[in-house]
């Protein structure tokens, strides 16, 4: 019996417009953004909607407003089409929405939390001392030995394994720098710095987490519908007494996109529905799996042609 996975995405997928489609033409969406706006305190439907490019880069914007954006599909395909998945996953943030998806966190719990994170995780490092690229072409096991190189007492390290040969890594500007170097002494060409806020999932986000696990504790999960893949240890969880600490440690540690990709075509998944804004890990688990099947929803044409093929 072959299986599917709903997966979320993470920061960068955000775009002026998100959602507007869904909530336009389904109440159930629309209800989704007020219940945000009302969680938040503030307009966050009208961020998505109709933000500057600007407004929704900001970290603290971001990470609430794709969350709303996703979860609004998921909404709308759990009401208008067939789909189910046998497993959930997300990207960083994509985590929160997958925890949503899979029923241990409230929709409301769950967009205050992200709000607060992003605010802790952009507060953890003064702008302009932390940074993040991408180094292409190159295994995690070699870059991990040029981070090591290229930290000299700096904090530079793998931050996203995205896909074989794509990773990210995170650090303070200099050490950054100088692993970019290495890595392109090395023979390793391509390697860009990411126009990123701050340098996430890296030791220098320590007092995000600290921070994050405060408002943890004030959050009640619920049993888990479906177990959520996490990305810390790229396994499938279903006991929601290890939902928070999961949670905790992703912040510091390096989102195991790739292996959590391979984990679940182990467990027998071979259709990965993208639900939220973007394509970018349909483009993601393409690489990592030729095999699998894909498709994205996030407005109303991709909702009708889900409830076609389901």
């Amino acid at each position: 019996m072959s299986k599917s996975a709903f997966i979320f995405p993470g920061q960068g997928s955000q775009y002026s417009g998100m959602g507007k489609d869904l909530a336009d033409n389904y109440a159930v969406a629309r209800q989704l953004f007020e219940e945000a706006d009302d969680a938040l305190g503030f307009n966050l439907s009208e961020l998505c909607f109709s933000g500057s490019e600007e407004e929704l880069k900001l970290t603290a914007n971001t990470q609430p407003a794709i969350l709303t954006a996703s979860i609004a599909v998921l909404k709308v395909v759990q009401q208008e089409t067939g789909l189910k998945a046998d497993y959930a996953a997300g990207h960083s943030l994509g985590e929160y929405s997958a925890l949503v998806c899979s029923g241990a966190l409230s929709f409301a719990d769950a967009v205050r939390t992200v709000r607060a994170r992003g605010t802790f995780m952009q507060e953890a490092v003064p702008v302009g001392t932390g940074t993040m690229a991408a180094i292409l072409g190159v295994e995690g096991d070699v870059l991990e030995d040029i981070c090591r190189e290229a930290s000299q007492g700096e904090v530079v390290s793998p931050a996203n394994f995205n896909s074989s040969g794509q990773i990210v890594i995170a650090g303070t500007v200099a050490a950054v720098a100088r692993a970019i170097e290495i890595a392109k002494a090395r023979g390793f060409r391509k390697a860009m710095l990411l126009p990123v806020s701050a340098p996430f999932h890296c030791a220098l986000m320590k007092p995000a987490a600290d921070r994050l696990s405060a408002v943890l504790d004030a959050i009640t999960v619920q049993n888990m519908n479906i177990p959520v893949i996490a990305n810390a240890d790229a396994a499938p969880n279903s006991d929601k007494e290890r939902v928070k600490p999961l949670l905790v440690t992703q912040v510091c540690s390096p989102v195991l996109w790739e292996q959590s990709v391979n984990a679940m075509s182990a467990l027998g998944v071979t259709k990965y529905v993208e639900l939220g804004p973007g394509k970018v890990l349909c483009g993601l688990v393409k690489r990592i799996n030729k095999e699998a099947v894909l498709a994205n929803i996030e407005d109303v044409a991709g909702v009708k042609a889900a409830g076609e093929n389901a």
